[in-house]
């Protein structure tokens, strides 16, 4: 007697197909949305620092290193976008797996901590607080790239950049709290 299969081969390929463009779907939706939220979270502190980056900010003692004001926004730009990028790519690993759970924990506390450095240093004019903030950001920003890895190397790397930046940001921000 011959095996009977309840579909052929092509009908089994389009079961699969239709199965993986769901499952791209997600992936694609959960990327966009990491992207979409990281950069809500851009724009709600630049809405929150554009009072002072015009009126408090230039009057401060600054070092040397201090980049013009006109890279500011281009380079968060590019960093939100990769943060996003790198949350959507662990974000679709499934966010029933523990791991992906703990790495997205550790993400969405450390992106508030960064919307929160900006509302606390130039909303509220705190350097002082906000050191105390992006010190506690390098901590945890380093712990969410240890997660990262652990489900990917790609999302992890991505966040390098980031971390570099948010160190520099770290010593402009101690540099200013000692020169002020």
């Amino acid at each position: 007697m011959a095996n009977i299969a309840l579909f052929g081969p092509e009908q089994q390929g389009k079961i699969s197909y239709l199965g993986e463009m769901h499952h791209g779907h997600k992936k694609y939706t959960r990327l966009l949305g990491s992207l979409g939220i990281c950069l809500l979270i851009g724009a709600l502190a630049s809405f929150a620092t554009q009072t002072s980056v015009q009126s408090w900010y230039p009057t401060l003692a600054k070092p040397a290193i201090t980049p013009p004001d006109a890279w500011f926004g281009p380079i968060w730009t590019v960093l939100y976008i990769l943060m996003g990028i790198s949350a959507g790519i662990v974000w679709s690993r499934g966010f029933h797996h523990l791991w992906v759970k703990t790495a997205l924990y550790h993400f969405g506390i450390q992106l508030l901590l960064n919307g929160s450095w900006s509302l606390v240093f130039f909303g509220l004019r705190e350097p002082v607080w906000a050191l105390a903030i992006i010190s506690s950001l390098v901590v945890l920003l380093i712990l969410t790239i240890k997660w990262f890895r652990v489900v990917s190397k790609t999302a992890a790397w991505l966040l390098v950049p980031y971390l570099v930046w948010i160190l520099f940001a770290a010593y402009l921000n101690l540099r200013i709290v000692q020169l002020n």
